[in-house]
């Protein structure tokens, strides 16, 4: 004879029990399918971030020249070997910091783009600058900042503007002119504030020698920044249609061939990204600083010809993929927002930037880059402003600019450094 469950002692309690581990059971098991999937998510995900960012460019296999060198500094002492495997390293991972730029840029709109892509890119050119000012070698911080805008106004926009050309040949690109024009002012505004240091050094009209000019360049240094903070705040926010560009307004007419362009990143991927490659950058750059002065000797370079031309290619490495491939695509004001921005946000930002920190850690570093630097920067804007004046581009706009460069590139092998590196 069966009993009920209520005469079975506690019997309700157990088949309550019974049935919440039951209950309990399935639900684990089915939390931990939940939590298998959502890791394998996670890992397919992390898969594909890595097959995109590194396996996807060629231009990645010189990656391990990085860790090469290294480990070539650490067994022996060729610093030109350690100069130039630090400088194949860094140029992949510049590239690679431009191209998550450019899809964070996907999230962010032409203007904010141009500008990450131009803040990002001079992230290189910062950190070596930290570096070289660590080891108190203020004249290799003014040199390769200096070469880096003469880098990105004549190179890295000239071959934007070729490529672009060439590709656009039947027709002649355009692009937002009033933009351009600030971005010349201020180029010229920071042209200013480099001058008067280096005639009043000179002219040896300084009241107080030795230190007039040093103050002279610290408050400079200042106003520059206000202006620099004032000019973002003038594109972000005062006047966002004067800097809108012309692909803009194509996108909202329907007239953009590029819409059904998506981004490869989500836009937490390319931060995590940027992050990542920028810690790398600024590991190896610790090493490339510290290996200047002996490849300049092995080498029998002068130094100011590797600060002004050899570095700033490496920093300038996002920057010139970037500008060439929008040039491509006929996205020619975010090429500027990327070149002319760039230079822009090194003479404004990062130059005064550097003379404060200098400042802070009792270093004596001006804004005198001397007489010849001084005036190679004074007619590189002024060739610039002129190219840029129509608000047109063309491949013998852009051929134009790349022989410039070459010839400062020949005037700085040929130039003997009157300030000596520390």
């Amino acid at each position: 004879m069966h009993k009920s469950e209520d005469e079975i002692p506690f019997g309700r309690e157990i088949a309550f029990h019974l049935s919440e581990s039951t209950a309990l059971d399935v639900h684990g098991s089915h939390s931990r399918v939940l939590q298998a999937s959502s890791n394998e998510t996670l890992l397919a995900i992390i898969y594909r971030s890595i097959q995109v960012v590194v396996f996807s460019n060629r231009f990645n296999l010189l990656i391990p020249f990085g860790p090469l060198a290294i480990l070539v500094e650490k067994l022996t002492d060729h610093h030109g070997w350690v100069f130039a495997l630090s400088l194949l390293g860094i140029m992949p991972l510049a590239e690679r910091l431009g191209f998550a730029t450019e899809q964070l840029a996907f999230y962010t709109g032409d203007t904010v783009g141009g500008l990450l892509n131009a803040t990002f890119g001079n992230a290189t050119e910062l950190i070596i600058s930290l570096y070289a000012l660590k080891s108190g070698l203020t004249r290799v911080v003014q040199l390769s900042l200096l070469g880096s805008i003469l880098s990105n106004m004549l190179l890295v926009l000239g071959c934007a503007f070729l490529c672009g050309g060439i590709v656009f040949h039947k027709k002649e690109q355009v692009f937002n002119k009033a933009a351009a024009t600030v971005n010349s002012g201020l180029l010229l505004m920071a042209v200013m504030g480099l001058l008067f240091p280096a005639v009043l050094h000179y002219t040896h009209t300084e009241m107080h020698v030795g230190k007039s000019e040093l103050v002279l360049s610290r408050f400079s240094s200042c106003v520059m920044l206000v202006a620099y903070a004032a000019y973002l705040f003038f594109q972000l926010k005062s006047q966002k249609s004067l800097y809108a560009s012309v692909n803009e307004d194509e996108i909202q007419t329907g007239n953009n061939s590029n819409n059904d362009e998506s981004p490869d990143l989500s836009k937490w991927e390319s931060i995590i990204w940027l992050s990542v490659l920028t810690a790398w950058i600024s590991i190896l750059s610790e090493y490339l600083v510290g290996a200047i002065e002996g490849a300049s000797t092995s080498w029998k370079i002068p130094i100011a010809f590797i600060s002004v031309i050899l570095l700033p290619l490496v920093g300038n490495a996002a920057e010139h993929g970037s500008a060439i491939m929008f040039a491509m695509k006929d996205k020619l004001d975010i090429s500027l927002g990327v070149a002319i921005g760039s230079s822009t946000q090194i003479s404004m930002f990062v130059i005064p930037f550097c003379v404060v920190v200098a400042w802070i850690m009792g270093i004596p570093m001006d804004l005198n880059f001397q007489l010849f630097e001084t005036a190679a920067l004074f007619l590189t804007v002024i060739v610039v402003a002129f190219m840029l004046q129509e608000g047109t581009a063309n491949y013998f706009k852009g051929l134009m600019l790349v022989l410039c460069y070459l010839i400062v590139a020949a005037s700085f092998y040929v130039h003997v450094d009157s300030q000596p590196v520390d």
